[in-house]
Parts: C-alpha cells; structure tokens; sequence
C-alpha cells in the first residue's frame, strides 16, 4: 500500500526536500512543483503573493510515519510558518486515468 505525502511550503524548501528524500527508503516517487501563495507565508515576494514549492511524495505505507517527520522537520514547520504538510490515507494501488 501507498500513501501520498504533500507538503505546500516556501520555495527553498522543495528543493532542499527534494535533495534529502530522493534516496530515503520507502520514497517511491517525488515531484516538486512551483506556484504562488497569499496566506500561507509570512515572506511575501510578490505584494500579496509569497513563492511556494508544491511537493508530492508517494510513499510505502510501511515508511509514511518517518517520511512525513522528515519532511515536517526539513521545513522546521515546529517553529516556523513555512507551510503545510499533509498525508492522504493509505491506498493499494495507483492508477493512472484512460481515456476509453
């Protein structure tokens, strides 16, 4: 089973999560997306508008707790407002959508 770990957080972040997750048992895929927040963050870069990483992580149900803490530690989310991070309920499989 899998689970998905989705972490919105500043934009140094994701790349930094990236880097450190890449090769941590039970991360079977990461990807690292970027977009723009205007309530998440106190660092705003853009008026209104703070840099946001969006990363996704599909991990091994058996490593989720450890893999989440990492992430949530990475971000030092314990004393910062950097962002959010959220894991989705256990999955047995994923599947890609077909156009049939």
């Amino acid at each position: 089973m899998t689970v998905e770990i989705i972490a919105l957080v500043e934009k140094d972040y994701g790349q930094k999560i990236l880097e450190e997750m890449n090769s941590t048992p039970g991360v079977l895929q990461i990807l690292n997306a970027a977009g723009r927040s205007d309530d998440l963050f106190e660092d705003k870069q853009f008026g209104t508008f703070g840099e946001a990483a969006i990363v996704t992580i599909v991990a091994d149900d058996k490593q989720k707790e450890k893999i989440f803490d990492k992430v949530f530690n990475l971000c030092d989310l314990k004393n910062k407002n950097n962002g959010i991070v959220l894991m989705t309920k256990s999955q047995l499989k994923l599947s890609k959508s077909s156009k049939n």
